[in-house]
């Protein structure tokens, strides 16, 4: 089912959670909210659902305004943080008190219970109480009991945080497959950028209540609009710019950064006064042949980390500003040490001009 947010503001006495949030969201997708604690993705997510009243704006669901249509006929299925299982109940049971409730009867419920355990894998597991379960176990009884009721929409929030990292990474492979495999438009909260990035087909970024950018994985992470959604999503260099001269045959922007000149391939900005985003893996460190090439600046190592898969610098370069470096599958790279100098340099097509 196709979801619309048209206009949602909610406000909690003074506090405004959710300011003038608009978007939609195509039947089948996997659509995420991602932010930092406090940013009003859950209370937009508990909107939709139906356990807050919108101040303002209209939810749709299809081509129905559902705004006063109680939580439970909105043919939402709720998977919590916490997992909110019974625990004097059998995994059956907690997976059925959804039908019970909608007066299904003994023989489709059995026959719904058991097709969606065998969906997440844990037929064989009804007997079992919750506390004889594993988290992940937990995760996917509460995942079980959402989806049976056969939701036009499944909600999820944060519902992998209470797990460790390795079977985060397992659940959230397993979250995304029985979503395709079952073709329901679903919403989803979290904070974990990567999380967001492994599952989803879209973003929301939310800050202070607000829609910073609504994208694919790759349009946030590659096209980022806002200081915000470049510093979010992963670590950026921000970096404040003059311009200089644009070519408008070659599309090619020169810029000052200090006493520096950058090149970039972009349209032309309509300010005078630009900031850029420049991702640490976009730097390379170069020897001096490279000098011909654009954007080739000369820096001094101030930090050098060995992370495994990886080494970042920190360089002091652009009149002194301090860079961070990536550089990935470091095995034949020699390591460089703090106060030595290099040269760094990176392609006119890397930087991305934000919205100030």
């Amino acid at each position: 089912m196709r979801v619309i947010i048209k206009g949602i503001t909610k406000r909690f006495g003074a506090l405004k959670a959710i300011d003038n949030a608009s978007l939609t969201i195509k039947e089948g997708d996997f659509f995420t909210l991602l932010g930092p604690s406090g940013c009003g993705k859950t209370t937009l997510l508990r909107t939709v659902a139906g356990f807050y009243s919108p101040d303002e704006g209209e939810v749709i669901f299809g081509d129905q305004v559902i705004n006063d249509i109680p939580a439970h006929r909105r043919e939402t299925g709720m998977v919590f943080q916490n997992y909110a299982l019974f625990p004097h109940l059998r995994v059956f049971d907690n997976v059925a008190y959804g039908l019970r409730a909608r007066k299904v009867s003994s023989g489709e419920i059995r026959q719904r219970v058991e097709s969606i355990l065998k969906s997440v894998q844990l037929d064989g597991y009804e007997e079992r109480y919750p506390s004889q379960l594993s988290g992940g176990q937990q995760q996917r009884v509460a995942l079980a009991r959402a989806l049976v009721i056969s939701p036009k929409v499944l909600l999820m929030d944060e519902p992998l945080s209470n797990l460790d990292a390795k079977l985060r990474v397992s659940m959230r492979e397993e979250i995304k497959k029985i979503q395709k495999m079952l073709g329901i438009t679903t919403i989803y909260v979290t904070h974990d950028q990567e999380e967001a990035m492994a599952v989803s087909d879209y973003i929301a970024i939310v800050n202070k209540g607000k829609i910073e950018q609504i994208g694919t994985p790759y349009d946030i992470y590659y096209k980022p609009r806002s200081r915000f959604v470049a510093e979010f999503m992963g670590s950026s260099n921000i970096l404040s710019a003059e311009v200089a001269s644009y070519d408008d045959e070659k599309e090619l922007l020169r810029v000052k950064i200090n006493e520096d000149t950058v090149q970039i391939r972009t349209p032309k900005p309509s300010s005078e006064s630009i900031m850029l985003s420049l991702r640490p893996e976009w730097i390379q460190i170069v020897g001096e042949e490279a000098r011909s090439q654009p954007n080739v600046f000369a820096g001094t190592i101030v930090s050098s980390t060995f992370l495994g898969s990886m080494l970042r610098y920190v360089i002091s370069g652009f009149g002194g500003q301090p860079l961070s470096v990536e550089i990935h599958d470091p095995q034949n790279a020699q390591v460089k040490e703090a106060g030595d100098n290099v040269l760094f340099r990176f392609d006119p097509d890397r930087p991305v001009i934000l919205d100030k």
